[in-house]
């Protein structure tokens, strides 16, 4: 009897500890997803204020405390600036950048990547080491140099030189292809090459459909620095039937002259939104490849 009881109470004490570990689980995912949810918003703001500040009159996006839901929605920011500013114009520029440097990129960097990956030739990895070394000169030593040579070649005011230099395989794609291309058995090649295939075979037709995560990481990375990309627009272009998306906002900002700012906030913030939705939707598009890349590029060096 006295056994029974102590079983009893064991059992007792048993289920206890496991509703005490449950709540303690619990009361800690809460608090994570609190966290999360936190940084999350804080985050958000900017992005948050800017939807809100395009859908409201002119007049209450300067009010304090900030009137974060507007007691009528104003649509007019997101139609009138493309009757004041070529816009269309603008898109169709930074898309014809955007899409030729990215198909160029994703190219050129899976070649470079799978000579250092796979191909043995004399100096690989001393010449690795040069390119990796390119990524700690910063950009503004070669710009004078390169505005230079491009206004000798006549390419100033043109999109040559914002394509050209995004062609030749920057380092830090190089290097992130390498290492998921070291990733991929050899043995593969070597199956190949029994088969008959060469080194272009081996590429075009054994690892680079392995590699789709890896493209994938590339095209969205790329796609969104050339998407975004101000500065060389604003170096090189002074013809606004040039201009990309990045410049033309700014000149959308300061049209009124040297100097002088307008005062549609709101236009301005609805353009900006404009201008994101094809980044975020060829994120959305290749998230799941994204991240599946930058984790796997990681895994072997």
């Amino acid at each position: 009897m006295r056994s029974q009881i102590q079983q009893a109470i064991e059992v007792q004490q048993i289920d206890w500890e496991r509703v005490v570990r449950q709540v303690r689980q619990v009361v800690g995912r809460l608090l994570l997803y609190a966290v999360l949810v936190a940084g999350g918003i804080l985050m958000a703001m900017p992005f948050l204020w800017m939807l809100s500040a395009s859908l409201k009159p002119t007049n209450l996006i300067g009010v304090v405390p900030i009137v974060w839901i507007p007691p009528k929605i104003v649509w007019t920011h997101y139609i009138d600036p493309w009757a004041v500013l070529p816009f269309l114009t603008f898109y169709r520029n930074t898309i014809v950048i955007t899409f030729a440097n990215v198909v160029c990129i994703l190219l050129t960097t899976s070649m470079v990547a799978f000579a250092f990956a796979r191909i043995p030739f004399w100096g690989r990895d001393v010449h690795f080491l040069i390119l990796l070394a390119t990524m700690m000169l910063p950009g503004q030593v070669t710009l004078i140099p390169t505005y230079l040579l491009w206004s000798k070649l006549r390419a100033v005011n043109t999109f040559w030189p914002l394509m050209v230099p995004e062609w030749l395989s920057a380092a830090f794609d190089v290097f992130l292809f390498r290492q998921f291309y070291m990733t991929i058995s050899p043995e593969l090649d070597d199956s190949a090459r029994i088969d008959g295939c060469g080194w272009f075979g081996i590429y075009s037709r054994i690892l680079l459909p392995l590699c789709k995560p890896a493209l994938g990481v590339l095209a969205i990375m790329n796609f969104s620095y050339n998407w975004n990309n101000f500065f060389d627009p604003l170096i090189y272009l002074n013809d606004p039937q040039r201009f990309t998306i990045a410049l033309g906002l700014l000149y959308f900002r300061v049209r009124g002259g040297a100097g002088a700012e307008t005062q549609d906030i709101g236009g301005l913030m609805a353009m900006t939104i404009v201008s994101m939705i094809p980044v975020l939707i060829v994120f959305f598009i290749a998230q799941r490849r994204f991240i599946q890349g930058i984790v796997i590029t990681g895994i072997k060096g």
